[in-house]
């Protein structure tokens, strides 16, 4: 069965992308043979054919005339037409999802599968479609040998059935992952035979030892616990950088003393990391993801993101309406952003120190970090050439007579790269992993411990509030799988794992204070496209090049009486995009898909006034009215502007698949189609449609506070509950900021970790 799958891979086409490129890490392994995911041979053949009726072979004449010319001139997509979803193994889908998913999905899918297998558990989940009335032998059919056409309609069925939730909640998942695969997959040559078809390249670039990018910048101070294979060498390699190091060899741990640990290094963690080292303080900063320099980003979509996002870019809200894109890399999100550099808005600056009480921000203070921060990563508001998507915006507003804003971005003008999401292969992109960290590292006072995952806080008694220590971590090595303990010993401690980690840590570390993983904003995202076909267009490229944002148009004027609402473009590869895309039939998946490389996004985000919590992993969210009325009104405005540059159809992605042909359009269509335009709800909801976005901007669940009831940490940084303990990354963000939030996380950063150094010496000085 295997090497008939290989060999219809073969079979579908494709031409060679070039050889391995990239680090390991951030390629397929191309030699599984085995797998762990436990589904057993029955559950792979239920999902085998599950997949192929998502991906089933479409008839020629069964598309439209545009769509058979197109296909007729292109072997590689007439080949992806006459495929189906039996080209990927079962197996390799069902190891992704067993391994990347998150655990409760996963479960869903094993319950769903596992009754699919039993003639009455498809009777149970799919109803009187499995009955055989032609052979009556046996009456009863199992989901495997139900007709392909009717598996298909049982998918449609359980894509509306809310009262059904297990079965739709598994379809999503499936249908996701799978698809998601499905176009990132590549063989020994990075190749994938479907993105011929649907118009994708992928830039691996040629590898060039004289490439300035080859030396690594964080070398002389980084250790990659990971690759040792005892704490005897991490031991002398801490002692060879200055630090105090014993060895305990009964619990094989090692015990470190520093001036102050920094617990993440992203973009609160990298500013803090490097403004305490030039200090003169002795850092050391945990991060639990790996260190990657520019020749070593693939630019793969699947192996990147499972690499370098927090819970292999797959964790969701609770209802499955929005999934969070999270950056788990040295450098955090500052690797993997798309670049966006917006300050902080005065209104909110002025809400957040005179309304909230919040001393850090300011004005002059805070303003004189920004400048700062803006200067150290390199920030302009020129731009040479803009990509598709970027034209299509500024393009429909114009003609709309609607204000675009430049988009200010810490990479040069040049600039052109449309796969920073994965790694900026250029190096021009100017994360805190080639700025802040290099700065400390420079300072001969940092080091930096990577593949560390830190556990919990050393927290003491100190009368009424406690005192924290240090905190205790660990590495498995990659070799042996041995597990190495850490315990460092800090005279101050830094948490800066990011909204979704850091309210974990500080939790489990006994702390208690009730803004603690509560009060989270994601600025909610929903996205409209349009197709852009490529006869006759003023327009081009292709949606996946050039870079990812360099255009915004505000639905209104910021300030603090209006709603902001802004409006972007994304960052799609085909695999999100396949994932993402509403599935309503399988020859229509694969006509969305085969006009990807032409299909422009819109994404609208705004300033959210509904909060949600993190708790033991999982995420809480609930829009409020007002912020889905915020969300229409913009995608609204989003579908308006892409008709308006030219787009042949337009729509949303909500489950039932909306969308507006183009040619020829009437005002009052228009208006009318857009009045039916709404924010569904998530996967796991009582409504008949439903939609699944993602959101990259995630802030305040450890807000700062005028008081210990108002904020998890006081308007320093600094915890109410135990000195010497600081949260410095965008958890500590008081309500939703409205823009990207980098630079107001690095401003942030910027001015605790300033005011830390002074405490510091000024208590070595006393």
């Amino acid at each position: 069965m295997n090497a008939e799958i290989r060999e219809r891979r073969e079979m579908v086409g494709g031409t060679s992308r070039g050889k391995k490129k990239g680090h390991p890490l951030l390629r397929w392994s191309m030699k599984q043979e085995s797998f762990s995911h436990g589904f057993s041979q029955s559950d792979l053949q239920a999902l085998s054919a599950i997949c192929d009726a998502i991906m089933p072979p479409v008839p020629l004449q069964s598309l439209d005339l545009d769509m058979k010319l197109k296909v007729l001139r292109n072997d590689a997509l007439l080949s992806f037409f006459k495929s189906s979803g039996s080209h990927v193994r079962p197996d390799e889908v069902a190891e992704v999802m067993a391994t990347k998913a998150m655990p409760l999905t996963v479960t869903v899918v094993r319950i769903v599968l596992r009754l699919l297998t039993f003639r009455l558990g498809t009777l149970l989940l799919c109803g009187f479609v499995c009955l055989d009335k032609e052979n009556w032998s046996p009456l009863l059919l199992k989901f495997s040998d139900i007709s392909l056409e009717k598996r298909e309609k049982v998918l449609q069925k359980w894509n509306t059935q809310w009262y059904n939730p297990l079965a739709r909640i598994a379809f999503m998942m499936i249908k996701a992952i799978f698809l998601f695969y499905y176009f990132t997959w590549t063989n020994e040559n990075t190749e994938n035979p479907a993105w011929d078809a649907i118009g994708y390249t992928v830039d691996i670039g040629e590898e060039n030892e004289n490439t300035e990018h080859k030396e690594r910048p964080l070398e002389k101070g980084i250790i990659e616990t990971a690759k040792e294979d005892d704490v005897t060498a991490i031991k002398q390699r801490l002692i060879n950088k200055g630090l105090k190091v014993k060895e305990d060899k009964e619990t094989n741990a090692l015990k470190i003393e520093c001036d102050a640990v920094v617990i993440g290094s992203g973009c609160g963690g990298g500013v803090a990391a490097a403004n305490l080292a030039k200090s003169g303080l002795k850092v050391i900063v945990l991060e639990k993801g790996n260190y990657f320099v520019p020749r070593d980003y693939s630019t793969l979509e699947g192996p990147s993101m499972f690499e370098m996002f927090e819970a292999n870019g797959l964790l969701m809200t609770h209802d499955g309406r929005f999934r969070f894109m999270a950056g788990s890399t040295l450098g955090g999100g500052s690797v993997v952003n798309w670049a966006a550099s917006l300050k902080t808005p005065d209104a909110i600056i002025d809400e957040w120190s005179k309304d909230r009480g919040v001393a850090i921000f300011a004005r002059e203070e805070y303003t004189a970090a920004m400048e700062s921060v803006c200067e150290r990563i390199g920030v302009t508001e020129r731009v040479i050439r803009e990509g598709f998507q970027n034209q299509i915006l500024r393009r429909g507003c114009d003609k709309l007579g609607l204000d675009v804003t430049v988009v200010p971005r810490n990479s040069s003008e040049e600039h052109y790269c449309g796969s920073c999401s994965f790694g900026c292969k250029t190096g021009d992109k100017r994360g805190t992993d080639i700025t802040w960290l290099v700065d400390a590292v420079d300072s001969n006072n940092a080091v930096i411990l990577t593949q560390c995952r830190a556990e919990k806080l050393i927290l003491v008694n100190n009368g009424r509030r406690k005192k924290c220590v240090g905190v205790t971590a660990s590495s498995t090595t990659t070799s042996n799988k041995t597990v190495k303990k850490i315990e460092i010993s800090a005279k101050v401690t830094v948490v800066a794992c990011g909204s979704l980690m850091t309210p974990g840590l500080l939790s489990t570390s006994g702390l208690k204070n009730p803004n603690i993983g509560r009060g989270l904003h994601i600025h909610p995202i929903l996205m409209a496209w349009g197709y852009f076909p490529e006869k006759n267009s003023e327009f081009n490229g292709a949606a996946h090049e050039g870079e990812i944002m360099t255009s915004l148009h505000y639905v209104f004027e910021m300030d603090s009486t209006t709603p902001n609402i802004t409006l972007e473009t994304p960052a799609l590869g085909p695999g999100t995009f396949a994932a993402l895309v509403p599935w309503v039939s399988g020859s229509d998946v694969k006509k969305r898909l085969a006009k990807y490389a032409r299909t422009s996004h819109i994404f609208v985000t705004v300033r959210d006034e509904g909060v949600g919590e993190v708790k033991e992993g999982i995420v809480k969210y609930k829009l409020t009215k007002a912020d889905e009325e915020n969300l229409v009104t913009g995608l609204r405005r989003a579908l308006r502007i892409l008709v308006a540059a030219g787009a042949e159809e337009v729509g949303t992605y909500r489950s039932d698949g909306q969308r507006l042909k183009c040619d020829g359009i009437k005002e009052e269509d228009l208006e009318e189609f857009l009045e039916k335009v709404d924010a569904p709800a998530g996967v796991v909801s009582m409504s008949e449609r439903w939609t699944h976005s993602f959101t990259a901007h995630q802030m305040g669940c450890c807000r700062m506070g005028k008081t210990e009831r108002e904020g998890a940490v006081d308007g320093y940084g600094e915890s109410w509950e135990a000195e010497d303990l600081y949260v410095c990354d965008a958890s500590v963000l008081p309500t939703a900021l409205g823009v990207n939030p980098m630079i107001t996380t690095q401003s942030t950063a910027y001015c605790i970790s300033k005011r830390i150094a002074e405490l510091m010496k000024k208590r070595k000085q006393d």
